[in-house]
């Protein structure tokens, strides 16, 4: 059975125009979205011992997302602050990742030998676990990770010698930037690069042509989420049939996340299971 595990980050969004709290995460929504998507899956994190904390792994246990091998710390789960302008996500300053920064996961042995049994990992820049991710290296499964636009060359240097995947946001960058910086993500290690362009859609990078995705255009109730849940479908996709790797099966995951992502896009929250606060 193939299976996906995202490790790092989880937070809950807070909407404060409508006092309710929402999961998310990066790293999180992985884990979430591949289960919608069809795909058993599990999550590995740091949660606080406080209500959201609570709420999110309650929300896993009802969506039958196992999160055992995950800790749970003294103080507060992390949060983010948004409002929303025309069905767009405007971020507030929020709590810095709470607990999950203050306590980041370290791999143990357990831990290790746990993911041995996933077929695709997945973590983030907001997790971090920068020091860790040699060990998931060591594992030789396929590991994705989301810089979001934090693709500074030094920064992308230390992450991608350990990494298959290269996730990047780009919708500040003209096409041929975008470009580069996809290449520069293979030729520091990663072997794929793929960068979401907001309303100009995706580019997929394999090392020998350049996949493009146009963006399915909706009136969005809440465009949190979109992108997690973009690249969710299109690695699930991929990796699950990487036996048969073609342009066709590229293309086909390609556009299976724009069409996923535009069903995230008239949920409010990143996957729903709002709470009031």
């Amino acid at each position: 059975m193939f299976k996906v595990i995202g490790i790092g980050d989880n937070v809950v969004d807070k909407y404060i125009h409508i006092k309710t709290y929402f999961p998310g995460g990066n790293a999180l929504n992985f884990a979430v979205y591949s289960k919608m998507f069809g795909i058993e899956a599990a999550y590995m994190g740091v949660f606080g011992n406080d209500e959201p904390g609570d709420h999110i792994k309650a929300v896993l246990s009802k969506m039958g997302i196992d999160y055992s091998h995950s800790i749970t710390k003294d103080g507060e789960n992390g949060f983010a602050r948004v409002n929303l302008v025309n069905g767009d996500r405007v971020f507030l300053k929020g709590n810095g990742g709470g607990v999950s920064s203050k306590y980041p996961l370290k791999l143990s042995n357990e831990d290790l030998d746990y993911m041995k049994d996933f077929d695709l990992i997945h973590s983030s820049c907001y997790s971090s676990m920068e020091p860790e991710y040699y060990k998931i290296k060591g594992l030789n499964k396929f590991f994705s990770f989301d810089f979001s636009d934090k693709i500074s060359d030094d920064y992308l240097k230390e992450i991608c010698p350990n990494i298959t995947f290269g996730l990047l946001s780009c919708s500040h960058l003209s096409l041929e930037e975008t470009k580069e910086k996809l290449q520069k993500v293979l030729n520091f290690g990663s072997k794929y690069a793929l960068a979401s362009r907001g309303i100009e859609g995706a580019l997929f990078f394999d090392g020998n042509k350049f996949f493009t995705q146009k963006a399915k255009l909706v009136e969005p109730v809440d465009t949190l989420g979109a992108g997690d849940s973009f690249v969710t479908a299109f690695l699930c996709n991929l990796v699950k049939n990487m036996d048969l790797y073609s342009e066709d099966l590229v293309n086909k995951s390609l556009e299976s996340g724009a069409e996923f992502a535009s069903k995230t896009c008239m949920v409010m929250g990143a996957f729903g299971y709002g709470k009031k606060y």
